[in-house]
């Protein structure tokens, strides 16, 4: 009990300041009511290195922080790494775990939510389909049912194909939604996901190009890892309808270098919904948002109070049986 209740611990990137209103957080100092947890939400990590000399447990905040060797020399007292969900692995993980051995430093890890990217995936299709956004910022700027600023006229989802590259938890999930809106629904994948996804009775094309050729609305589900890496060449992209939309919530490696950007621009896909970037954050002035054809979230996917319940309770949890 000792232990438990001199720890020094950092939650680190709580950028929105929602941690200290979560019920994870309340039953977490509950149980350790007098150690020593501190709340960082500053970018920049000057502000968490000042105190780092002491800090026993990092808590990270999904993977908005990259712990290699170097940033762990910054903590020389630290024991364990608690992860919000997974880290990955290999050159695909944000933590070091070759770096942590090699200075003693555990690494913890959690569960996470499905549903919290789903839900935010369909919203982008939604929002995409119908030039949400497009209209609510024309609106403000007093225009009334005038032509979108995209120039194009939205549509329905009801009798379009919704393809899933990726057919594991998330994208069974979207299928599902695809499925109540009236779209034909195909997958690719692995072999394996291509089986699971004929067994719950959706289409599996004859080719990937095919796929690619074939799909009104394509989201990728793919797990990110050496194989996936750039397997979204921009050959697939240019295949794509020029009517087209390509959804990503996953991973923005899972597409080949600068590949969206000259796609969009070449009119295949005619448009993107995106919530990941290959560098976070993305600077304002990106090329891929000064596009009318695309609708871009600040990977947001996982922020949402239920998400953060099972993101930190599982971490803390983890945490606390560590100091058990």
């Amino acid at each position: 009990m000792d232990a438990e209740n001199t720890a020094v611990i950092a939650i680190l990137d709580d950028y929105e300041g929602f941690v200290k209103n979560l019920d994870a957080f309340a039953r977490l100092k509950a149980r350790l009511p007098r150690a020593d947890i501190r709340i960082f939400s500053d970018r920049e990590p000057s502000a968490i290195f000042r105190q780092a000399a002491h800090i026993q447990y990092l808590v990270l905040t999904r993977e908005r922080t990259r712990v290699d060797a170097e940033y762990l020399e910054n903590f020389p007292s630290l024991k364990a790494i608690c992860q919000t969900g997974t880290i990955g692995r290999g050159s695909t993980a944000h933590v070091d775990a070759r770096a942590c051995e090699a200075r003693g430093v555990k690494i913890l890890e959690g569960k996470t939510d499905g549903y919290s990217a789903a839900e935010l995936t369909w919203a982008l299709v939604m929002a995409a389909a119908r030039h949400v956004p497009d209209y609510v910022c024309s609106m403000r700027d007093g225009a009334w049912q005038e032509r979108s600023p995209a120039g194009q006229i939205g549509h329905t989802l009801h009798g379009k194909v919704l393809g899933i590259l990726g057919y594991g938890r998330i994208g069974q999930i979207i299928a599902g939604y695809g499925s109540a809106f009236g779209m034909t629904v195909q997958a690719w994948g692995r072999e394996s996901s291509m089986e699971k996804a004929c067994a719950d009775g959706f289409a599996v094309p004859q080719s990937r190009e095919e796929f690619f050729r074939t799909s009104d609305v394509l989201s990728l589900h793919l797990r990110l890892n050496e194989d996936t890496r750039h397997s979204v060449r921009l050959s697939d992209l240019q295949n794509m309808k020029p009517s087209a939309l390509l959804v990503n919530t996953s991973r923005a490696d899972l597409i080949e270098p600068e590949a969206l950007l000259i796609a969009l621009k070449g009119g295949c896909p005619g448009s993107a919904a995106l919530d990941v970037y290959e560098r976070e954050p993305i600077a304002g002035d990106h090329p891929l948002l000064l596009l009318d054809n695309v609708v871009a979230t600040p990977h947001i996917g996982y922020v949402e109070k239920e998400s953060y319940e099972i993101l930190f309770g599982s971490a803390f949890e983890q945490l606390l049986t560590l100091l058990n």
